[in-house]
């Protein structure tokens, strides 16, 4: 067995590794703390707020609505009411269970996680409601981070939970890819797949995302319930076909699946489609953040 030997070093010379180490961990945490991330890119002067490179003159708006879900919902919960405090009017966010904090204005619904249960449906169905009352001359602001999708649970109408708990399963069981489960699942949800962007048309909106997925692919973030779609209704049935699972799924889930293929059922929205036109979406945190603030706290 091939043994290697570190250099003898000094008490002091540890130390100081040591403290050099912990300091570039540091750098890398805090790059992509919930709330330091939102603080780093959210700005309020006067009426006017800045998100990323845009600007947003809140004059403008009649309301402020602050939705979302994800495990760092409430984090990144408190950071928006710290900036924009009683501006805004009304507002939900889905957390895990034990991830709760105390905010103002906008609640903090605790569920279940990875798991969907009554609780998260619950506050989901409000946050579709919140989406849908919003108008043209409203601005909504979404927040997401990992764990989005199970947190964010609302069926398409005639699919219940335990349709999708079975589905789940199914898919899992016969090695579905990730990409191959997003495509059937997002088929299957009020939210996902671009549905909260629908949801929330005319209104104005911009989401807040922080990562937990490698490269940061939108669509793939919380099953991407802001951007565009870029599966569809033929491809989730490719999937079920591809591994023999017509028998195995809730009727209630192939038949929707059916009719969607068949032209009977609105497909999810894509790229180019109008409802994007007003909505703005801008990673705050991921692992590429972080990575960079380690590198140049280390040189």
């Amino acid at each position: 067995m091939i043994q290697f030997q570190s250099p003898s070093l000094g008490e002091g010379q540890t130390r100081e590794r040591r403290s050099k180490a912990l300091a570039i961990l540091a750098a890398a945490l805090e790059a992509v703390d919930p709330e330091e991330a939102i603080q780093r890119q959210v700005f309020l002067a006067d009426d006017v707020l800045r998100v990323g490179e845009r600007t947003y003159d809140l004059s403008r708006y009649r309301r402020i609505i602050v939705v979302g879900g994800g495990k760092a919902g409430a984090s990144m919960t408190k950071a928006i009411v710290q900036i924009l405090g009683p501006r805004i009017a009304a507002g939900l966010v889905n957390v895990k269970y034990g991830y709760t904090a105390e905010t103002q204005i906008v609640e903090i619904n605790e569920a279940g996680h990875p798991i969907p249960d009554q609780a998260g449906l619950a506050g989901a169905r409000r946050i579709a409601e919140l989406a849908k009352e919003a108008g043209e001359d409203d601005l909504v602001i979404c927040l997401i981070s990992g764990g989005g999708s199970a947190l964010l649970p609302l069926p398409s109408e005639g699919i219940s939970l335990e349709d999708l708990a079975a589905l789940n399963d199914a898919l899992l069981r016969c090695g579905a890819t990730i990409n191959e489960i997003n495509a059937v699942r997002k088929h299957l949800s009020q939210i996902k797949g671009g549905g909260l962007a629908r949801l929330a048309h005319p209104a104005e909106l911009v989401s807040l995302i922080l990562s937990d997925v490698v490269g940061n692919p939108l669509d793939v973030i919380a099953s991407g319930p802001t951007v565009p779609d870029v599966s569809t209704f033929a491809q989730a049935c490719e999937v079920i076909e591809k591994y023999g699972l017509w028998e195995e799924i809730p009727p209630s889930i192939a038949e929707r699946l059916r009719r969607g293929r068949d032209g009977l059922v609105p497909e999810t929205p894509k790229a180019g489609d109008p409802i994007f036109a007003r909505t703005y979406n801008l990673v705050v945190g991921s692992n590429e953040i972080a990575a960079r603030a380690a590198i140049a706290r280390a040189r």
